[in-house]
């Protein structure tokens, strides 16, 4: 369904899902930093801290396929209004919370409202634009959203330190609010033909593999604060795994499935697919571990700790749109070849708090090029993923690629207790440094083998 708007009413409509998607991504890193407050707080310890982070992608991860496939069939701006209503709703309700248990609970609930807001805010672009307009815009979209990444913990810190940690889970009610007021009355374009069926068995499946998963992964490293015997947590591993292969055979032979398999027949959108897997798999747990290294190793408020992302945050801001301009005329392989490579180097930078002076200059080092790797890196990921899909099925296309950005991050930040030790340390932050330099080379090369051609990358190609 293509959206036919004025100039000034395109330029609103995209405002309007840059807005809703800073909600979700904000909600997403701006909890982060406030994490150590939520423990001293509510307790539980580095389980606790997962959860709050697990609990929310979890359910965004499980449902956002789903979302992509009610977006196609609802439309995208009526979907997009209820998603935001949910969200600044579920927000309030985690302000609230008086213990970890509803806490978690609340933020489960988050993840669903989360899951509508992504795909329905990018496929409304895709709906609105086209041609180098797109690429344009999408740039935009990728600059302001993954600033929201780090910027949230520059406001988490001083809203931390000034109102406590609740106050992170209001202030995603003004973008909301903007969100709303932007959308206007804007309506979707008039259905042509019949309305797309929704797969409800593989939703279930994809729900439960990656729950049972979650649970697994967070316990086997939970240590002292872990529930589950460690045979326990491991066979929900195992179950978990087993569960989301038979969502994908399922999947395959469903008659409308979740992920359409002629989705994957195009290079481009599989190739830049399995590098959102590396990237956003080692994005999940950098910026969430150098984040409490700072707050509970080196004692910073959580303030100064957020400040330490702050160069990377203006790298962001400054030059995502400029490489998301750059991918449309030059292609988008060589910048997501080389963004995850210097990304890396500047994750082996933490490697150096292990000489015990400076750390808080290697860290913030550290970040400053891990951003920079990052602006190379995401708006020509998107470009050619969603370049790579017809405008029809832009709204499942896009909750695919979201779909894998969440559940990498979800995996690996449920496996944060197992690298660390149990514990948030120096040596804890190395091997973190590591692990995700590791995923970082791993989805270069994956983009430098796989991607070919420009972002509008036809869904037949070779």
């Amino acid at each position: 369904m293509t959206i036919d708007a004025s100039p000034r009413v395109a330029g609103r409509l995209l405002a309007a899902a840059v807005l809703a998607s800073f909600v979700s991504f904000l909600d997403g890193s701006i909890t982060n930093i406030a994490l150590p407050a939520i423990q001293r707080d509510l307790g539980g310890g580095v389980v606790t801290q997962q959860w709050v982070v697990d609990g929310y992608l979890l359910t965004l991860s499980a449902f956002i396929l789903l979302s992509g496939a009610v977006s196609d069939a609802f439309g995208r701006l009526r979907v997009l209004r209820i998603a935001l209503i949910a969200f600044a709703a579920t927000s309030l309700l985690c302000a609230a919370a008086p213990t970890a248990e509803v806490l978690i609970a609340a933020r489960l609930l988050q993840g669903v409202a989360g899951a509508l807001l992504v795909p329905g805010s990018l496929g409304l672009i895709i709906a609105t634009f086209s041609g180098k307009a797109q690429a344009k815009a999408i740039g935009r979209w990728t600059a302001w959203t993954s600033v929201s990444q780090l910027f949230g913990p520059v406001l988490g810190g001083v809203l931390v330190d000034a109102l406590g940690w609740r106050s992170v889970f209001v202030i995603g009610l003004v973008p909301a609010a903007g969100a709303m007021v932007l959308l206007g009355r804007v309506r979707d374009a008039p259905r042509r033909g019949p309305r797309p069926r929704i797969d409800v068995v593989s939703a279930v499946l994809a729900a439960v593999g990656l729950g049972l998963l979650t649970v697994g992964l967070i316990e086997v490293g939970g240590g002292s604060h872990a529930v589950l015997p460690a045979g326990v947590a491991g066979a929900l591993v195992v179950v978990g795994i087993a569960v989301l292969v038979g969502f994908l055979l399922r999947d395959r032979r469903a008659p409308n499935p979740l992920v359409p398999p002629a989705l994957f027949a195009a290079r481009n959108f599989s190739a830049g697919n399995a590098t959102t897997l590396f990237v956003y798999g080692a994005g999940g747990i950098a910026f969430l571990v150098p984040a409490l290294y700072l707050q509970q190793v080196l004692r910073l408020p959580a303030t100064l700790a957020a400040l330490v992302g702050l160069p990377a945050t203006i790298l962001l801001i400054v030059l995502s749109g400029r490489f998301g301009a750059l991918a449309g005329r030059l292609g988008p392989r060589r910048f997501m070849t080389a963004g995850p490579l210097v990304a890396a180097a500047g994750m082996l930078l933490w490697l150096l708090t292990g000489l015990g002076v400076g750390q808080v200059w290697f860290v913030a080092a550290g970040t400053v090029v891990v951003g920079l790797g990052m602006a190379i890196t995401v708006a020509p990921l998107t470009s050619a993923v969603l370049g790579a899909v017809p405008e029809a099925e832009s709204g499942i296309g896009s909750a695919v690629n979201n779909a894998v950005a969440r559940v990498a991050g979800l995996v690996t930040t449920s496996a944060v207790g197992l690298i660390l030790g149990g514990a948030v340390s120096t040596p804890g932050l190395g091997r973190v440094a590591v692990v995700s330099a590791v995923l970082m080379v791993l989805g270069g090369a994956v983009a430098f083998a796989g991607i070919r051609g420009g972002v509008a990358a036809d869904a037949d190609q070779p």
